[in-house]
């Protein structure tokens, strides 16, 4: 299987630089075998992709763009902690917090931005459990904020 970074460019993507926390936090930990990463905002060059409550402002599609962001900043984050994203076993589990209207149910759809990516990155090894949950607010008014856990060799 080709490099996650050479997966990532012939996507047009690459890994960002790692966002710096907006609190008392660090990106991700490694604890043995995983990384966790905190949740991860779509921030792009320090500025959010979009604001605002998916299904009330924010469309699915521009949601799902969030978590497209959200999931490469949380490789940044990983990245930051193994220094090659080659020694990513296995993508563990996707958190995906949606910041939805009462009536949005679409959270799943939105968190496939997420999932889609990553098994487009890391192949079979990026196949993983997931949560996608609708939330009133999120940090900065950010649509959608995700998190990951990795198993590393």
């Amino acid at each position: 299987m080709a490099h996650p970074e050479e997966v990532l460019a012939g996507l047009g993507l690459s890994v960002p630089e790692v966002a710096a926390p907006v609190a008392a936090y660090v990106p991700a930990v490694r604890t043995g075998d995983l990384v966790l990463t905190a949740g991860q905002l779509p921030l792009r060059s320090g500025e959010l992709l979009a604001t605002g409550k998916v299904g009330a402002g924010v469309s699915e599609e521009e949601a799902y763009a969030c978590a497209q962001q959200c999931v490469l900043n949380a490789i940044a984050a990983v990245k930051s902690e193994i220094g090659d994203l080659a020694l990513v076993r296995r993508v563990v589990k996707v958190v995906c917090f949606v910041a939805s209207s009462p009536d949005f149910t679409g959270q799943p759809r939105v968190a496939n931005g997420a999932s889609e990516l990553l098994g487009q990155v890391f192949g079979e090894a990026g196949v993983h459990a997931r949560s996608a949950v609708g939330v009133p607010v999120l940090p900065l008014d950010a649509p959608v904020e995700v998190e990951i856990m990795v198993e590393v060799g």
